[in-house]
């Protein structure tokens, strides 16, 4: 159970009250958006050297989530991300995430020594996961999304300007939540899922009203990360929205905002300029306190 700002993730403790916790992400996948089948024949060398960068969680991935991306079969994400949890495990006490929304995958990652399962689907796409968490005593991130990443299009080509973002998702989570209270998994992340079937302005209102997802009760992720939605708000009207290798900058304004609004934990590529972003932003808020 979450107390004092404490997260139990199996034999691991996270304290979420000081600097906001930066998650590495390490994609052994060929299609990812931005660095898919970059660190494919080295994802442990990668994994070391976002630890290197002050990484507090690993976040390993074997199948895209990106718009438009097929289903990657149970056995072969297992192969792509479990040796390397094996490996990361026998070398580090770092805490392990799993990116999966699969029961199946998430057992075999939790045996292989993750922490925590990153589910984007927030415990609806597969109704076993929960229980797998609760058994290996696993910490849990739950996302929001409206549907599955072979279905969704990218924000820059989503049109959804008239409904209640914040409204949506933040009950979408509390019903996810409610899903993981019911199997006593209590240690929890909370993710509304930017870039994940809202349009380029949802997930601009979302970060803007980000604290109000603070009402939820639980610790806060932001997974911003070389985002379409940055891109397109950097590009002016006669040019394509530049690639995800252009976004590193919008990345750490993005991110800086977040942790202003309550973010505990931000999800990222670049894990030395995120912690540099956080830190900006802290000492912002420290010194706000300080004179009030």
């Amino acid at each position: 159970m979450m107390q004092n700002n404490l997260l139990t993730c199996r034999n691991a403790t996270l304290n979420l009250s000081g600097d906001p916790l930066i998650m590495g992400v390490v994609n052994t996948t060929p299609d990812s958006f931005y660095d898919g089948g970059r660190h494919q024949d080295a994802p442990l060398h990668h994994a070391r050297s976002l630890m290197n960068a002050g990484a507090a969680i690993i976040d390993i991935g074997g199948e895209s989530t990106r718009p438009g991306s097929q289903e990657v079969d149970t056995e072969e994400e297992i192969r792509r991300t479990v040796p390397l949890i094996s490996e990361l495990r026998r070398e580090s006490d770092i805490v392990i995430s799993i990116d999966t929304w699969k029961s199946a995958v998430a057992e075999e990652a939790l045996r292989a020594g993750a922490d925590i399962v990153n589910d984007i689907s927030g415990f609806t796409f597969d109704p076993d996961i929960a229980d797998v968490c609760r058994r290996y005593r696993a910490a849990a991130v739950l996302m929001h999304t409206f549907e599955r990443p072979d279905r969704m299009r990218w924000s820059t080509d989503t049109d959804h300007e008239h409904r209640d973002i914040v409204h949506i998702v933040k009950n979408s989570l509390r019903a996810s939540v409610d899903i993981a209270l019911e199997y006593g998994v209590e240690n929890l992340i909370l993710d509304p899922g930017f870039g994940f079937g809202k349009s380029a302005g949802e997930n601009f209102e979302l970060l803007g009203r980000f604290r109000e997802l603070q009402e939820l009760g639980k610790p806060l992720l932001a997974g911003l990360s070389r985002k379409s939605f940055l891109g397109w708000a950097v590009s002016d009207s006669t040019e394509t929205v530049p690639p995800p290798e252009e976004r590193l900058a919008a990345t750490i304004a993005a991110n800086t905002i977040a942790v202003m609004n309550g973010a505990a934990v931000l999800r990222v590529h670049d894990v030395r300029e995120a912690c540099h972003a956080a830190r900006i932003a802290r000492a912002v808020m420290t010194a706000q306190r300080s004179s009030a």
